[in-house]
């Protein structure tokens, strides 16, 4: 994957983005310095086991040595995505520039202004996230792991702390291995990444703001901004792009409900309270998720584990990883809703 040079003034002031977002995550809940390298150190062999455990139930093999764990906090979760989203804004701010390059005061205000509102996004997230695959880190990607957001849901869950810790790593390890096994995932990852970018252009910045104040107002197109701010050029990318995340989030559940029982013995109370809170806890939470296309995220995981299953059941495993053998195999959208349309064209 090419590593995109970055402008020399950037669109987004990411150091403030960072800053406000660590004020607004917070710390997390306080745990005693021991306890909390006790936890750091599950997460890391919990991580390690996980590989093994992954490869088996799926017969994907990842290259050693490859995509590091990291264990943060919510600040370094901020940092980290906060450097994974300038690196996928690069060709973004390239193009806009070359079209019509802002004056210097336009830029350095836009940055701050834009700085702003991605450190309120990543605030509100580095709360909640327990886990994440970076793939746009070089050269492999790399796996987080939000320890104190992992210690603060096993404590709003009342679970057995060991056993969800373990069932969180089951699920972000298959993200790792699905990246690192598959090596062309990362490259046709930026490269839609890159086809959405070149279809953004000044004169449609105006229009893009009515829809936003559409969706937000609850009008005719209303969902989440993601939704509401797309073209008919861009919805067809991001129509591809929903189909492999979904793949991606869909194979992880249905990895983390397959190994569970096997090694997690309250594997089963765990999912059915965490799927519970995966719909929000309050109002103002569910109308954030709304927005920032959250809702979105939680179907990936249900149809994309509908599919899995679904082909998995008719074909077996062994025949379904010829879901990884090209960026043509992946399913459609429409796919993902009709398995054995999918396995009518790639198998045949």
């Amino acid at each position: 994957m090419s590593e995109p040079a970055q402008p020399a003034t950037p669109m987004v002031d990411w150091d403030l983005a960072v800053r406000l977002a660590t004020r607004l995550a917070g710390d997390g809940p306080q745990v005693p310095r021991a306890e909390a390298a006790a936890v750091v150190t599950e997460l890391r062999e919990g991580a390690d086991r996980s590989t093994g455990l992954v490869r088996d139930f799926t017969g994907l093999e990842a290259a050693a040595h490859t995509a590091p764990v990291l264990v943060v906090d919510r600040a370094g979760w901020a940092q980290a995505n906060a450097d994974a989203f300038a690196h996928v804004i690069g060709p973004l701010a390239r193009n806009l520039a070359a079209k019509k390059p802002p004056g210097p005061l336009a830029l350095k205000v836009g940055s701050r202004v834009t700085g702003t509102e991605v450190g309120g996004l990543l605030g509100f997230l580095a709360g909640k996230v327990l886990g994440q695959f970076d793939p746009f880190h070089a050269p492999d990607g790399r796996l987080l792991l939000v320890a104190p957001n992992i210690v603060a849901v096993e404590r709003e869950l009342d679970v057995d702390p060991h056993d969800f810790r373990l069932w969180v790593c089951l699920h972000e390890e298959t993200h790792r291995v699905q990246f690192t096994a598959v090596p062309w995932m990362r490259d046709h990852l930026f490269s839609e990444v890159e086809a959405l970018s070149a279809t953004v252009d000044t004169g449609s910045l105006s229009d893009t703001v009515q829809r936003v104040t559409e969706g937000l107002r609850g009008g005719a197109r209303g969902g989440s901004i993601v939704e509401v701010m797309a073209t008919p050029e861009q919805r067809a990318i991001m129509d591809r792009v929903t189909g492999m995340m979904s793949l991606l989030e869909g194979h992880a559940d249905v990895v983390m409900d397959g190994v569970g029982p096997t090694v997690i013995p309250s594997v089963e109370a765990i999912r059915a309270r965490f799927t519970e809170r995966r719909k929000g806890v309050g109002t103002l939470d569910r109308l954030l998720r709304r927005l920032l296309g959250l809702d979105a995220k939680m179907a990936q995981y249900r149809d994309g584990a509908a599919f899995v299953r679904g082909v998995v059941d008719r074909v077996g495993m062994e025949q379904f990883n010829a879901v990884w053998a090209a960026p043509d195999h992946l399913p459609s959208k429409t796919e993902l809703a009709d398995p054995d349309a999918w396995v009518t064209r790639v198998l045949g």
